[in-house]
């Protein structure tokens, strides 16, 4: 995640801005809409990655310091207890980078923005699932 996802999905939600209904950020070269469809490809194939069965969400031994999330086991215990919630997930990553794709392909700021918004919701479903702790498992070390 940290090391494909977050970068790719932090430069497509930085790409178009808009203040007070008026676009204030968008890409405008042919190199800007190449680099935008990059990022939204690498999200396609991180949620094909996503998926493969038996991958780690960390190295071994590999801990959260923060705090804010629950530990590396604790998220891949989640994930093997329901597998195909998982890839569901994983397909709604995919789903809407492709639709940053499309955008990007019609040269859309407006369309970029709301793949942006699909990009963050199903983010945080998958957060919502296996990233924040659930009040049982907040104690649970």
């Amino acid at each position: 995640m940290d090391g494909v996802v977050d970068p790719a999905a932090d430069t497509i939600w930085g790409s178009v801005a808009t203040i007070n209904g008026k676009e204030a950020k968008a890409p405008h070269t042919d190199e800007e809409w190449v680099a935008l469809r990059r990022s939204a490809l690498q999200l396609v194939e991180a949620s094909n990655l996503l998926q493969i069965p038996g991958r780690h969400v960390a190295k071994p031994g590999e801990r959260n310091e923060r705090g804010l999330e629950l530990q590396p086991e604790q998220i891949e215990t989640l994930i093997n207890q329901d597998r195909q919630a998982w890839i569901s997930l994983a397909h709604g990553l995919h789903d809407a980078a492709t639709q940053t794709i499309n955008a990007t392909d019609a040269k859309d700021p407006a369309k970029v923005l709301e793949s942006g918004s699909q990009l963050d919701d199903a983010c945080e479903r998958c957060h919502q699932q296996y990233w924040y702790p659930r009040p049982a498992q907040s104690s649970a070390k």
